[in-house]
């Protein structure tokens, strides 16, 4: 009878699937980049294990935590997570369906013409992982734009006496992304509401 495993086992064992997952399709794709993925699976697996407060079965639900990811070339690991997660699929009508964002079918064509897992995320890819991020800084610029429209929010959490819309904003940002004007740009609007996080991958 095996020992039961520790939670530091179960985290590391988690993080070892987003990896293995990741690089499994950059060599069936025979392009791509599993540095990234194999790199940030542990803080990814984190963020979204202990912090981001998402209900996978509903993914349109308005007062969820958003996670916004600019590094394309790590966009397998966004794949690997929206599909271990059990994230349900959104149709064009906005309905979710019992259907998964990215099913291991997707996962086998990433980076192949048609599919639902591009190299980067642009327009086709699932509409669970939101916004077309495939420039520098458009992960800084998402993430201030998802966020300040929640301080008008607050306006009518004032006036209702509790907060209807409170979500938190979590995104990794790579020095690349800082030496682009529009993430100085967008920081400068106003400080930065708590509710804003970024991850820094200086690799």
């Amino acid at each position: 009878m095996s020992q039961p495993k520790t939670q530091l086992d179960l985290d590391y064992s988690a993080s070892t699937r987003f990896r293995t997952l990741a690089i499994d399709a950059v060599q069936q794709a025979n392009s791509g980049h599993p540095g990234a993925p194999m790199g940030l699976a542990p803080v990814v697996y984190s963020l979204w294990q202990k912090y981001l407060r998402y209900d996978p079965a509903d993914p349109t639900w308005p007062n969820r935590d958003r996670f916004v990811l600019s590094a394309g070339h790590a966009s397998m690991l966004l794949y690997a997570t929206l599909h271990l997660v059990g994230v349900r699929a959104v149709n064009a009508q906005g309905k979710v369906t019992s259907e998964l964002a990215v099913s291991m079918d997707e996962i086998k064509r990433f980076r192949q013409i048609d599919s639902r897992t591009p190299g980067h995320p642009n327009l086709t890819s699932p509409r669970e992982s939101k916004r077309p991020l495939d420039r520098l800084a458009k992960e800084r610029e998402t993430a201030w734009e998802w966020r300040l429209p929640v301080n008008g929010w607050g306006k009518i959490s004032i006036a209702a006496g509790f907060d209807i819309f409170d979500f938190n904003v979590y995104a990794v940002c790579g020095d690349g992304d800082l030496m682009e004007g529009v993430a100085s740009e967008a920081a400068s609007l106003r400080r930065p509401p708590e509710a804003l996080e970024f991850v820094l991958d200086l690799r």
